[in-house]
């Protein structure tokens, strides 16, 4: 199919170019198709064979399609092992509940009784480690709401000046619409608004910079303390399936966890 693709690409641009163009895509088609192919091989080098018998003419058959695993708990060890380095919680939650079972020797539903006790623990003090971004959130969504009244309303901009500013009003007559508010209040608004959007300014491309390399300071902190935490906690069971659990479990409400 890839290679099709490439073969029309081609005949166009043999109708549409000259020759060198043509000899250059012609490169390029050849060099994305060997890539696409080793690619594809090496995915398919990693995944078992199904049985024999489990398709017909390219179609997996009644009896291969009745053992879909339709849960994480009928996947096999490998699967949920796979599906826990891509950080899914389920898997990650199925990784603590067969090692409990192992550790405990008990049945699955023992072992997510005190699963669940594990995931409570983890919720211990959330609300402490989110108070910094509820604090950011509030206080931005706060003085966006404000800085309008503060440079458009009349009563809000003689408040403001009467406390802060003192600087000579326009008299009542000139100060009758917004706009005319505004222009007055412009003068000692716009230094505050101008440096606070160039300090926001430099902040977010500091942001995205520390972004680039990897670095989120405060967020990393939280989030290696509680996974330690947890450990501590349940030093009996795997110290890895533990962490990774608790990294992946959000801090604004817990994941909703599916079967």
């Amino acid at each position: 199919m890839v290679s099709l693709h490439f073969e029309l690409a081609l005949t166009s641009l043999l109708h549409a170019s000259s020759r060198a163009l043509l000899s250059k895509a012609s490169s390029i088609a050849k060099k994305a198709t060997a890539k696409h192919h080793f690619n594809v091989t090496r995915s398919l080098t990693s995944v078992p064979s199904p049985p024999d018998g489990s398709f017909k003419d390219g179609k997996p058959t009644l009896q291969y399609a009745k053992a879909l695993p339709k849960t994480f708990a009928s996947m096999t060890n490998e699967q949920v092992l796979q599906f826990a380095e891509m950080e899914i919680p389920e898997a990650c939650r199925e990784c603590i509940i067969r090692d409990i079972m192992v550790v405990d020797q008990i049945e699955y539903d023992d072992a997510m009784k005190i699963f669940k006790k594990i995931a409570e623990t983890n919720r211990r003090g959330m609300q402490l480690y989110a108070l910094p971004f509820y604090t950011g959130f509030g206080a931005a969504f706060t003085a966006g709401i404000f800085s309008v009244p503060l440079v458009f309303h009349l009563d809000m901009v003689n408040w403001f000046n009467d406390k802060f500013v003192t600087a000579e009003m326009p008299p009542p007559e000139d100060v009758v619409t917004a706009l005319e508010v505004g222009s007055a209040s412009w003068g000692w608004m716009e230094p505050i608004l101008g440096q606070v959007s160039f300090f926001l300014l430099c902040m977010q491309f500091a942001r995205s910079q520390l972004q680039n390399l990897g670095v989120r300071p405060y967020f990393n902190w939280q989030r290696n303390m509680r996974a330690e935490y947890l450990v501590t906690q349940f030093p009996e069971y795997d110290a890895e399936f533990l962490r990774n659990y608790s990294k992946i479990d959000k801090i604004v409400g817990p994941h909703e966890m599916s079967d």
